[in-house]
């Protein structure tokens, strides 16, 4: 009884490869040439004097004079069969199987030729050929799964080895002409998803090639602008690259408060004033004064006292008189106390990051704020119902922390987010850091930029 076939991989997209039962097979030059002539040929037998031809260059002898020749392509088909089918126990008959020996009749007598017998699995242009063949049928969200998972099997030219050569030309003609019409359907099948974003790459892809192509051009221009109109108000956007991790950091020019589906961030003193009479203790311009007005409708009180329940579990650190501080609130908690107050269903991080001295001016540093960030992803973690988290730029305002600039304060924020990302999988999708359009031209993002490009610089030397 015959032994079980070996698991055949051959692979013709790109440089030949052959594996057997999982395990790469190196070949001689001649028998790479062997093989991919016989790919070439579409399952159809080759004659020996063709292959003399074609694999070795060859010009044709009297049938008395070439035996050496004959010999020569007999060891190079047995050297493929061993391969194909090694620790077979018969090695004369080792991979017949799958490399035949056939009789053909010609005018001059019978010839041999041979022929390659692989399975539509076994070769990765006739999976190529048949996972494309369903997605060009399929409906669109099929089909872009279909064809990505078609073009992830090309690994560069077809039957690179002998490219240009007469016997390959319609084979490569035929599968280059496939690869595009499959490139050209993703990009229209994810376009119909609505998801311009992972069809851009592909269309891009497609114009390097066909520079010349007017509508191919067309198409590109049509994808980059739908996808500038939708970032809209986008800076940039990054997604954290940590295992397990599905967390984008996005930069957007606005209003912390126009962030309607997000979970808010508003920066504190330790004291948590929210008072703006005579814009003596808290300035009318700040975000605690804009928290009242747009989401407690001038409530002030309202806000206090869900800030003063949320103190309660806290310790404060002291208490000023009087006479020490007239105005405002006394009792200080320790910077990084982060508070957590409900509204509408989402919820509102006060966080303490700076200090408000008794003459009312509020300071900060790097350490305060990095410290109330820490203490900020935390309560996130525990409490942000998995919502995106809006942050304006901590510490560029009245209070602020002057040892680092605009660009450099958004850099920190991003970093702490990326340390509690490391600590807490199920953070927020999205944190988004939001930008005054006033204040952007004041604002260097290549500090944030180089921290996403250290980190994957960082993650792939660890590799």
């Amino acid at each position: 009884m015959a032994g079980a076939r070996a698991r055949i991989r051959v692979k013709v997209l790109g440089p030949v490869q052959l594996e057997v039962d999982g395990v790469p097979v190196r070949l001689t030059p001649l028998t790479v040439r062997l093989l991919v002539r016989l790919v070439a040929a579409g399952g159809e037998a080759v004659p020996v004097r063709q292959l003399r031809r074609d694999v070795w260059g060859l010009a044709d002898e009297p049938r008395h004079l070439d035996q050496r020749n004959r010999n020569e392509v007999q060891k190079r088909v047995l050297e493929l069969r061993r391969a194909l089918a090694p620790g077979a126990p018969g090695q004369d008959t080792a991979g017949t199987e799958v490399l035949r020996t056939e009789q053909q009749v010609t005018v001059q007598g019978p010839e041999t030729a041979y022929r390659l017998v692989l399975r539509p699995e076994e070769l990765d242009s006739a999976r190529f050929t048949a996972i494309v063949g369903e997605a060009l049928l399929a409906p669109p969200a099929t089909a872009a799964h279909r064809l990505s998972e078609a073009l992830s099997l090309v690994r560069g030219r077809p039957l690179a080895e002998v490219n240009g050569e007469g016997f390959a030309v319609p084979f490569v003609r035929r599968l280059t002409a496939l690869q595009d019409a499959a490139r050209r359907e993703l990009v229209r099948v994810q376009t119909d998803l609505g998801r311009p974003e992972l069809a851009l790459p592909v269309a891009e892809l497609i114009t390097h090639e066909h520079p010349d192509d007017a509508e191919a051009a067309r198409v590109l221009d049509a994808l980059r602008a739908e996808l500038r109109a939708r970032h809209g108000a986008e800076l940039l956007r990054h997604r954290v690259p940590l295992d397990g991790q599905r967390a984008d950091v996005v930069l957007v020019r606005g209003d912390l408060f126009d962030q309607a589906d997000c979970n808010l961030v508003i920066g504190f003193s330790d004291t948590f004033d929210t008072e703006t009479a005579e814009d003596l203790v808290i300035s009318r311009e700040s975000l605690q004064s804009q928290l009242v007005d747009r989401l407690f409708a001038g409530k002030r009180r309202l806000l206090d006292d869900r800030l003063r329940a949320g103190l309660r579990a806290v310790k404060s650190v002291g208490t000023e008189t009087v006479r020490t501080k007239p105005l405002g609130r006394r009792v200080r908690y320790p910077v990084g106390t982060t508070v957590v107050v409900p509204v509408e269903g989402r919820r509102v991080f006060a966080t303490a990051y700076s200090r408000l001295g008794n003459d009312l001016v509020a300071r900060s540093n790097h350490a305060d704020l990095r410290l109330s960030l820490e203490s900020l992803w935390a309560s996130v973690a525990v409490n942000g119902l998995f919502k995106p988290v809006a942050v304006p730029l901590i510490g560029s305002g009245l209070a602020r922390v002057t040892d680092l600039d605009r660009g450099q304060l958004a850099a920190l924020i991003v970093d702490s987010f990326i340390e509690a990302c490391r600590r807490y999988p199920a953070l927020t999708p999205e944190l988004r850091i939001v930008i005054l359009p006033q204040e952007l031209a004041r604002t260097d993002l290549a500090p944030v930029e180089q921290r996403f490009e250290d980190l994957v610089l960082g993650l792939r030397a660890a590799d």
